[in-house]
């Protein structure tokens, strides 16, 4: 294996490369790195499919890479002989080349960092990598026999065990550079160049001769081991399978997240982003269904689920192609008529729809009659989609709305005042009869990826109007005066609550940030409820983060500078929440004591298609570092703002539905888990 025989009848065979070959097993090399940098990152990322999943796909994308690489390089070689090779042997040199990928992705994402795992497990894969060369040498055949130099054979394995290293340094240390389009390809570009250096060592390493003279050889017609179509092909369907399953899984992470899995409609989320600072004038009907708990108490959730679907086909057969439909709750639905006036049309189709639904339905058995409700308004009086949306919501609140199934049109003169006084007189209920509950938004660290804070939200489950919005009731109460200061108190009890739980659980999280209103910041009620409830919860005061608005401050900023003082002389974290959507940010920035600065999700929105908008919002984050504030950006949902985000040196807070959408104490725990 090491050594020549001794013998004078020895004729040492010369081969020679094609250069497009070598060339090409080259591309390979730094294809299957490009691909396992893409890979890794996909394992580290919550989607649908399981890591285990992305884990193996990787580890088989990255061996098949290796191992094509090797063999189009062995095709490269072209030798005066005839030349081909053992299926069966070429297959399973296949498998060391996998194993390898495996230990190294399933190493690179977990937490171990000395140098003793780095050093075993590079060596683990360079050996592997090692076998597969060389298993694939030996499946080989041709006339010529060979052997191999020492000195380059040992080479050549200590160059894949140095490689192995390498590949492990950059996918367990480095990957908060890889969402760097640029950086990625540089870095695989150089791992496949070293990847490469493996194999052609390996090659240089090999002599192989014949027994007796050579025979005369015309040049022109080598003899190389030609699987380079098969490679290729086998390289092209797996790029193209990795390819199809990221896209797949980002299909199905948004269909997950923006629409309804049982109507298959748009979900409310949906609704909020395509209607959100929506300008232009339209129709908006409210449809819902009256008694669902009636049919759920009597034959199970599964027969209510049928007749949501049923509405819903009844629905979808009816409306118009320019008008868009969402599941928007649990048993209502939104019709929006884009940039349409003409609330007869609208009225028109809601009295069709409601006419098909005053027949039967048959749901397994059972022929139902399904009583609804729809309210209807317009914005003739160019009124926001969430105005038009509280509109509606007044109308379904109205007590004599309940009993009617027809198409109701928003009155301002009856249904407002109706409404308002209901939810104000309800809050006070709400917040006795446990209606209300809290949901957590988690803050992520956009580098590390690290929950670094959460922000507590209230939610109103109303036991006959269902889930109320927040973007209605907060609203509402805010004008009624010191209810709101009354909602704030309970949230501030229940987070006090929650977070002492969550100690005693040893529930990691670093902080939970609590939304002040208005006037209530500058008031000493707020201040005597804050320390009372830290002091009756054992709660340490760093736990707890203020968020006030700067449209809440700025007609009071002396005496808003004074309570901030307050709260930070106890150890509080403030908090200036929707910056830069105010007029007077700039001017008083530097004389409040804030701590942390919340970007408004507006200046995010735009900054994948704008440069104006991504050089507004680099400018805020490096005004903001330059006071020494913390920074979070709210509403970050895309991959591409999220990217546009990692690769800034600040490495702000992000919050937004990329990561996670609110979650109660129970689905936060779960999400921490799985992360």
């Amino acid at each position: 294996m090491f050594s020549i025989p001794d013998s004078q009848n020895i004729s040492i065979l010369h081969g020679e490369y094609s250069v497009l070959l070598v060339v090409l097993s080259v591309l390979i090399a730094c294809c299957a790195s490009y691909t396992a940098l893409f890979m890794n990152k996909r394992i580290q990322e919550n989607g649908f499919f399981p890591k285990a999943f992305w884990l193996l796909l990787s580890s088989v994308a990255m061996g098949l890479g290796i191992w094509s690489m090797h063999f189009i390089g062995m095709s490269a070689f072209m030798l005066p002989l005839p030349m081909e090779n053992d299926p069966l042997l070429t297959i399973i040199s296949i498998l060391p080349a996998i194993i390898a990928s495996y230990i190294a992705f399933d190493f690179a994402n977990k937490s171990q960092q000395s140098a003793l795992p780095y050093s075993f497990v590079g060596s683990v894969m360079g050996l592997g990598i090692a076998a597969m060369h060389y298993l694939g040498m030996a499946a080989m055949k041709t006339e010529a026999k060979y052997y191999y130099k020492p000195g380059l054979f040992i080479l050549s394995i200590v160059i894949a065990i140095v490689v192995s290293m390498i590949a492990m340094y950059v996918f367990a240390t480095l990957q908060k550079y890889m969402s760097n389009q640029l950086i990625r390809i540089i870095t695989a570009i150089i791992l496949g160049f070293a990847i490469s250096s493996m194999h052609y060592t390996g090659m240089a390493a090999m002599v192989f001769y014949v027994e007796g003279p050579l025979k005369a050889v015309d040049h022109n017609h080598f003899f190389h081991m030609d699987l380079s179509v098969v490679v290729l092909v086998a390289v092209g369907i797996l790029f193209v399978i990795v390819g199809l399953t990221g896209l797949l899984e980002r299909f199905v992470d948004y269909r997950l997240k923006y629409y309804d899995a049982l109507t298959l409609f748009p979900n409310q989320r949906q609704f909020e982003k395509d209607t959100n600072n929506l300008k232009t004038t339209g129709s908006l009907s409210i449809l819902q269904i009256q008694d669902l708990e009636k049919w759920i108490n009597q034959y199970g959730y599964v027969f209510g689920d049928k007749v949501i679907k049923a509405v819903g086909k009844v629905i979808e057969k009816n409306k118009l192609h320019s008008y868009k439909v969402y599941r928007i709750e649990g048993n209502r639905f939104a019709i929006y008529a884009f940039n349409d006036q003409r609330i007869e049309i609208l009225k028109d189709l809601m009295e069709s729809i409601t006419a098909n639904l005053k027949s039967p339905l048959q749901i397994d058995d059972y022929p139902i009659v399904v009583d609804i409700v729809c309210a209807i308004s317009s914005s003739r009086n160019k009124e926001s989609v969430l105005g038009l949306l509280s509109n509606n919501l007044a109308v379904l609140h109205d007590p004599a709305s309940n009993y009617e199934q027809n198409v109701i049109e928003f009155n301002p003169e009856i249904h407002t005042y109706n409404m308002d006084r209901q939810i104000v007189e309800d809050i006070e209920k709400a917040m006795v009869n446990n209606e209300l509950f809290l949901v957590y938004q988690p803050k992520v660290q956009s580098h590390t990826k690290k929950v670094s804070g959460l922000e507590a939200l209230v939610r109103w489950k109303h036991p006959q109007n269902g889930m109320i919005s927040p973007g209605v009731f907060i609203p509402i109460v805010e004008a009624a005066g010191n209810k709101i200061f009354d909602l704030t108190d309970w949230i501030i009890e229940h987070v006090c609550q929650q977070i002492s739980k969550w100690l005693q659980e040893g529930i990691e999280f670093e902080q939970v940030s609590i939304n002040i209103p208005g006037s209530y910041i500058t008031s000493s009620r707020l201040y005597d409820v804050i320390t009372s409830n830290l002091e009756n919860y054992k709660v340490d005061s760093r736990y707890i983060e203020l968020e006030i608005t700067e449209t809440s401050v700025v007609h009071d900023i002396k005496h808003a500078i004074t309570a901030i003082n307050k709260f930070r002389e106890i150890g509080l974290s403030v908090a200036l929440d929707d910056f830069g959507t105010g007029l007077s940010s700039l001017s008083y920035l530097k004389r409040m004591p804030i701590s942390t600065i919340k970007i408004d999700k507006s200046f995010v929105d735009g900054i994948s298609n704008s440069e104006k908008d991504s050089a507004v919002l680099k400018s805020i984050i490096t005004l903001s570092n330059s006071l020494n504030l913390k920074i979070v950006i709210e509403g970050v949902e895309t991959e591409d703002q999220y990217n546009f985000i990692y690769s800034m040196e600040e490495a702000p807070l992000i919050q937004g539905y990329y990561f996670s959408r609110p979650l109660t104490s129970e689905e936060f725990i779960s999400w921490t888990n799985e992360r």
